[in-house]
């Protein structure tokens, strides 16, 4: 099923929570686990997964991921321009830094901005600090993000009249 030239893809679990749900014998105990993937150039995906067991909570989640991997615009080992990405009450504000600056950034959005390739870049969380919420944000911010020259192509301009 792997395409020998494909990336290989490199997944990393975020969190992993117990939830439950009371039922009329008691409380139905499951797993739930937060896990992003990314191909280290340019492409990066979240996915939840629920089960009794963790590793097959983990296993649904990566699935999960690789199906709703979104394509990152990247300017060499940065990003083009700032952006805030907005899920729920998660907001994340990236920005793009000089070379050899690496990666500032937390825990969930560190996750995210790892896998996607990115060396250099400065990230804020505003709002929660919930894995979920931040994790979703950050892809929003980059998904979001695009070149001087696709805007160009877009107004019909040259990349020069945009600067």
């Amino acid at each position: 099923m792997e395409n020998k030239y494909e990336p290989e893809i490199m997944d990393r679990v975020v969190s992993i929570s117990r939830v439950a749900k009371t039922v009329k014998g008691g409380r139905n105990m499951r797993f739930r686990a937060l896990v992003v993937v990314g191909d280290g150039h340019g492409r990066v995906g979240a996915g939840i997964g629920k089960s009794i067991e963790i590793p097959e909570a983990i296993r649904k989640a990566k699935e999960s991921a690789i199906k709703s991997m979104v394509d990152v615009t990247t300017d060499g080992t940065t990003i083009p321009h700032r952006y805030i990405g907005e899920f729920g009450a998660g907001k994340v504000l990236v920005m793009p830094a000089k070379p050899g600056t690496g990666v500032i950034a937390g825990g969930a959005a560190r996750a995210v901005v790892e896998l996607a390739g990115i060396k250099d870049i400065r990230t804020k969380s505003l709002g929660t600090a919930n894995p979920l919420n931040v994790v979703n944000a950050t892809i929003d911010a980059l998904g979001k993000l695009r070149a001087v020259e696709d805007v160009a192509k877009t107004r019909g301009k040259n990349p020069e009249e945009i600067l």
